[in-house]
């Protein structure tokens, strides 16, 4: 008895002597440290489950792999993101600091939002296009982050698992779905086979590593070919039985923006603001037809100003010449503090890319560390079109719009966005996770910035002169009836039945676009109902903007404001008025 006394007096002892620092340090834990570890953990298991993200990001502890799309994967994935739900929902948020208040929401929101893809909108079910995009490897080859047979090693390990993947989608994918889904993956997937059987083979003609070459033409070849066969697939058993049922319905369009933007406003008032705003644009668009050219419509007018644009041959070159005066603008007018000198390169959107975008900023992920390029890609018309296609395609590049779509893209738009990112002192989670109606919302609001300064305008203007701002505010207006006709009908479609054929006829008749970029916009819509938050983010920064000038009087400045709406990383913009805001009863009018 003796014996174990002291034995259990010494464990005592013993306990009590590691016990004191975990003790401590319990003590000295708080309630931001505790979600900071959450946050974490949950940021590890995202990209484990995400790795080609991660490898986008700039974190390259993740090259090489691929998710895994069997559905014990994918369930698996889902259960993850809702026990991490319950863990953040049991936070304080009135014991957390400001920052972490913040942060904790953003997070929360992009939970929600992917919790409500996988539930919702069932995109693994009704989805094709997610597997035909699921093995993009371009990051691969753009950027220089490894030696090249470093880089080709991981694409062989990625292009390994396509055929895995597309085996997947197979017994993933429902019986019948949605036809604009089928006909756009099977678009993606072919252009996704040639890009890995004529770009990707091209990019890595340097490889000196004859045994890495030889495996990655092997896998490259299986890659292609599942994907070929996938779209022949989709084309000879999913088209024929396909629906037109895409939309989500008013109460999850609602929740969407609830859970994701922080945004509680029913659709139909959204709608209602939205085609009030249309209107609007409308007019100013006529006012300056009229300036133009007062023996024509505005429509007339507007046609006329299209026909003007590049060839297929000069497209990227026309382009890239006017972002140097764009850039420069910006820093004469001291609009926002672009905080690098190194450009973005304009270059063609890749094949696979091209089904679903006229223009994009491609940047380098917030980790990444030596391959910082950044790419500004354009999409041409493709080769084997008519004469009367491209024709119709370039209409959307004319030399007025395609610098609207450049301030958009890169100055002040995306790419300064990115830049102002990087330099600041945003936390992982600010630097990961975005808001759709911060991030485009800034971009478009970028467009009206601009013209609104006077870009395209000069000191005592001839007749000449002021003809060439009136198209620039032209181009300009009808960016924005473009926006504000994606708004109108993404909630058309989901809510209110529109099919695809009339939101053709709606952006044709609203925003003066042909037949073919005004298709491929209705059928962006029926994938991407949150599109509608290019205008919806405008609209919540215009009126953040006022509030924030009423506040600061004479203190106020473009720059200032600028600054410190990009300086928090990408969250709903209702999170910044509680940043940028000192008078808590406005924090929600969100517009």
């Amino acid at each position: 008895m003796v014996i174990l006394l002291k034995k259990f007096l010494a464990c005592v002892g013993v306990a009590a002597a590691t016990c004191l620092p975990l003790t401590n340090a319990v003590a000295l834990q708080t309630p931001d440290s505790e979600y900071e570890a959450v946050a974490e953990e949950f940021i590890k298991g995202y990209f484990a489950a995400r790795p080609l993200l991660g490898t986008a990001m700039g974190l390259h502890e993740y090259d090489g792999k691929i998710t895994d799309y069997s559905r014990l994967a994918l369930d698996a994935e889902l259960s993850r993101l809702k026990r991490f739900e319950d863990r953040l929902r049991k936070f304080d948020l009135d014991k957390l600091s400001q920052r972490q208040s913040i942060d904790l929401r953003i997070l929360q929101g992009a939970i929600r939002k992917e919790i409500f893809q996988r539930e919702a909108m069932s995109i693994y079910e009704r989805d094709p296009m997610v597997y035909a995009r699921a093995a993009d490897v371009n990051i691969y080859i753009k950027r220089n982050f490894a030696p090249l047979d470093d880089r080709v090693h991981s694409i062989v390990a990625i292009e390994s698992q396509v055929p895995n993947i597309l085996i997947a989608a197979r017994t993933n994918l429902d019986a019948v779905l949605p036809k604009p889904y089928v006909e756009l993956a099977i678009q993606i997937a072919k252009g996704s086979a040639d890009f890995l059987r004529k770009n990707l083979v091209a990019a890595v003609a340097d490889l000196k590593d004859e045994r890495i070459r030889t495996e990655f033409l092997e896998a490259n070849r299986k890659a292609a070919a599942a994907l070929t066969d996938y779209a022949a697939w989709l084309e000879r058993d999913k088209l024929p039985k396909a629906t037109d049922d895409f939309a989500l319905g008013e109460e999850k369009f609602q929740r969407l923006l609830k859970e994701t933007e922080l945004v509680d406003l029913a659709p139909e008032k959204i709608l209602e603001i939205g085609l009030t705003q249309l209107r609007k644009e409308q007019k100013a668009f006529a006012e300056s037809a009229e300036r133009i050219d007062s023996n024509k419509s505005p429509a007339e007018v507007f046609k006329q100003m299209q026909s003007e644009h590049p060839t297929p041959e000069s497209l990227l070159g026309d382009i890239g010449k006017d972002l140097e005066q764009i850039r420069k603008f910006v820093v004469t007018r001291k609009l926002v503090t672009i905080p690098s000198e190194v450009r973005a390169r304009v270059k063609e959107t890749p094949q696979y890319r091209r089904a679903t975008s006229f223009a994009s900023m491609d940047t380098p992920g917030a980790f990444e560390k030596r391959a910082t390029e950044a790419y500004y890609y354009v999409t041409p018309p493709e080769n084997d079109w008519a004469a009367l296609q491209k024709d119709e395609w370039l209409t959307a590049f004319n030399f007025y719009t395609a610098d609207v779509v450049s301030i958009h893209e890169v100055y002040p738009g995306h790419y300064v966005q990115f830049l102002r990112l990087n330099a600041s002192p945003a936390s992982k989670v600010e630097k990961i996770f975005g808001s759709y109606a911060f991030i485009e919302g800034w971009a478009h609001y970028c467009e009206k910035l601009m013209i609104d300064e006077g870009y395209g305008t000069v000191a005592n203007p001839s007749e000449a002169d002021a003809k060439r701002a009136a198209r620039y505010r032209l181009a300009q207006a009808d960016e924005a009836m473009l926006r504000l006709c994606r708004l109108c009908v993404a909630i058309k479609m989901h809510t209110q039945k529109m099919s695809v054929e009339e939101a053709t006829r709606f952006f044709r008749e609203n925003c003066y676009y042909e037949e073919k970029p005004a298709r491929a916009e209705a059928m962006r819509g029926t994938f991407d109902p949150g599109y509608l938050n290019y205008t919806l983010g405008k609209l919540q920064i215009l009126k953040l903007r006022d509030d924030y000038q009423a506040q600061e009087g004479a203190n106020f400045s473009a720059q200032k404001f600028h600054n410190e709406l990009l300086n928090h990383g990408m969250p709903p913009i209702r999170l910044l008025r509680e940043l940028m805001l000192k008078d808590k009863s406005k924090w929600d009018e969100v517009l």
